[in-house]
């Protein structure tokens, strides 16, 4: 009698054991929804990424030879497309710094911009204005994150 009586209570201590191991409450209504929801959509998204890439082997084991075919040709061609394409770029950008600094000498010696020192000193407001506001703002979002924490050690 006594041993059985021992047995229980072993049982007993093992049983209370285990319910620690896991959680006293089912998953939410709102888990059960996204895993009955996303796990579809993942599988979906895994088959097409899949397909996807059989797509691109079967392209690319079609478009191999005709690449080693044509290089004599495709090889100049991109070459001189690429170099024409950067000349365009380059052209533009040099345009674009002449027209500027025309611009800024034209201003200059009409009077309309201030000095170099006065345009550095509305610079240097505006970069401490930016910096002040960007200094509230992580202010505010420590707050926020500090109450969410505070919140969240309540529940």
């Amino acid at each position: 009698m006594a041993e059985q009586q021992e047995l229980r209570v072993q049982l007993q201590r093992a049983t209370d054991g285990t319910k620690s191991l896991f959680p006293q409450k089912g998953p939410s209504t709102y888990q059960v929804l996204a895993v009955v929801t996303l796990f579809p959509l993942g599988g979906l998204l895994l088959i097409l990424a899949g397909l996807t890439l059989t797509g691109t082997l079967i392209g690319c084991a079609i478009a191999t030879p005709l690449f080693v075919i044509f290089s004599p040709v495709l090889v100049p061609a991109a070459l001189t497309l690429g170099l024409a394409v950067a000349g365009f770029l380059t052209s533009g950008a040099f345009g674009l710094t002449a027209l500027s600094s025309l611009s800024y000498i034209v201003n200059y010696f009409r009077g309309t911009r201030g000095s170099v020192s006065e345009q550095m000193e509305h610079v240097k407001r505006r970069a401490q204005d930016t910096a002040g506001q960007l200094g509230q703002r992580t202010r505010e979002m420590g707050q926020g994150v500090q109450q969410k924490a505070q919140e969240g050690g309540r529940t």
